[in-house]
């Protein structure tokens, strides 16, 4: 055997080699059925085509300042242009273009959904009562800490040191293990460490 075909038949080998695991778990890979798809055609609901009023900056406005009620915790503008499963968010809409229709102002609309739907269907709840705590109790905690932490750090750049180095040794008792010899170094470190 020469050279040649030997470096052919390893290569081919070794190729050989490489692709009986692809096919073995192309092979072994189960079918995957229709309800295991990422995407589900059938699940996308069915929408009329958009009009200038669907993208009205007024409609638009209204429909991020009021919550979608199909869960997902979005407005429903946003539920509506990104969730095409949801079937709250274009009737949501198709109500909120109704009551634009009627001609009423905005704030009219908002308060008509509050009445029908409550006020969990707004985005941010009204800044009035105990809603207010909500809006200034976290700000009026942040100052506080704030203002606190900012006394002790001052307080503390404040203070003189007072002690001197004699001060700073722990007091002597004639029960003490340390000979006067190295109590006598001790100053002369702290001395030196003051200056």
């Amino acid at each position: 055997m020469n050279r040649r075909r030997a470096l052919r038949m390893m290569l081919l080998g070794g190729v050989a080699t490489l692709r009986a695991p692809v096919r073995a778990a192309s092979q072994s890979a189960p079918q995957a059925d229709s309800s295991d798809r990422l995407y589900d055609p059938s699940m996308v609901q069915a929408r009329s085509a958009a009009t200038a009023a669907d993208n009205d900056a007024v409609v638009k406005a209204l429909e991020q300042r009021l919550k979608c009620t199909c869960g997902c915790n979005l407005d429903i503008y946003t539920c509506r242009t990104t969730d095409f499963t949801c079937s709250y968010s274009p009737a949501l809409h198709q109500e909120v273009l109704g009551l634009r229709r009627e001609g009423k102002q905005p704030d009219a609309i908002v308060a008509a959904f509050v009445s029908k739907y409550g006020e969990q269907i707004l985005m941010a709840p009204r800044p009035e009562g105990f809603n207010l705590a909500g809006y200034l109790l976290p700000g009026a905690v942040v100052l506080t800490a704030a203002a606190l932490l900012t006394a002790v750090l001052w307080r503390r750049s404040r203070r003189p040191l007072a002690a001197g180095p004699e001060e700073l040794l722990p007091p002597t008792s004639s029960s003490s293990s340390v000979s006067p010899a190295d109590e006598d170094r001790l100053r002369r470190a702290l001395a030196d460490v003051a200056d």
